[in-house]
């Protein structure tokens, strides 16, 4: 999301990293999906996908919003919105979830399956930010490494299922085709899609060899500095 809302406005950076997330995770439900634990999917699935509406819609709300500032900045125009300043601070809050050893040891008991489900999809409806959640309550499941990797992923897959179903109802139809043929943009979601399948593959088999710290601090940074200049209206 953040790579494309340097190029489209962000309702519709949001509704077409969804396209992009949803195709790479039914390739990883193919690749995984058989690991999945139905159950888990069940009691956290569910309520994800129940939130994703809520929180879709509250975005399709917020970007009908009108201008919170504008200003010139070297002849061109920039606008401060609530939806980027929103966006801007959940993205610069799970930055935090990257780097800060605190948050990423953040555990929750399996009592709280349901809340973390519908945290997830809210969040995830919302700004497409569900992965640190999504883990944080799912690492507790007691589920082997193939098993959390998998049910994470079905559930994301509900999730994108139903914010795209709200995307495509409220504003995608009306603003995202138009956009995306102006700049050029179906061209990018395939790249963007090819690229996704390529790293899920490759992901797949270098899973047990990977060390995540460089690759933490690189997405913390970007985040942050786009976070920044979203919030700023920069972007």
């Amino acid at each position: 999301m953040p790579a494309f809302a340097v190029f489209f406005p962000i309702d519709v950076a949001i509704a077409a990293t969804a396209v992009v997330h949803l195709s790479n995770n039914l390739f990883k439900v193919a690749l995984l999906g058989r690991a999945a634990a139905w159950r888990i999917v069940a009691l956290f699935g569910m309520p994800a996908a129940l939130a994703a509406f809520a929180g879709a819609w509250l975005l399709e709300g917020m970007a009908a919003a009108p201008p919170l500032a504008a200003y010139e900045l070297a002849g061109r125009p920039h606008q401060v919105t609530l939806l980027k300043v929103v966006v801007a601070a959940l993205m610069l809050s799970f930055a935090g979830f990257e780097v800060v050893p605190a948050l990423q040891r953040l555990e929750f008991p399996r009592r709280y399956l349901v809340l973390g489900g519908a945290l997830s999809g809210f969040f995830g409806g919302l700004s497409g930010h569900q992965g640190a959640l999504r883990s944080a309550f799912l690492v507790r499941a007691g589920l082997g490494k193939e098993a959390f990797i998998a049910t994470g992923v079905v559930s994301a897959v509900v999730v994108d299922l139903a914010r795209l179903s709200v995307y495509g109802t409220a504003f995608v139809a009306r603003d995202l085709g138009v956009v995306l043929a102006d700049r050029g943009g179906w061209g990018l979601i395939v790249a963007a899609i090819a690229a996704a399948f390529a790293g899920s593959f490759a992901g797949a088999r270098l899973l047990p060899k990977v060390t995540m710290t460089g690759v933490r601090w690189v997405v913390a940074v970007m985040l942050c500095l786009l976070g920044i200049a979203l919030g700023a209206g920069l972007v």
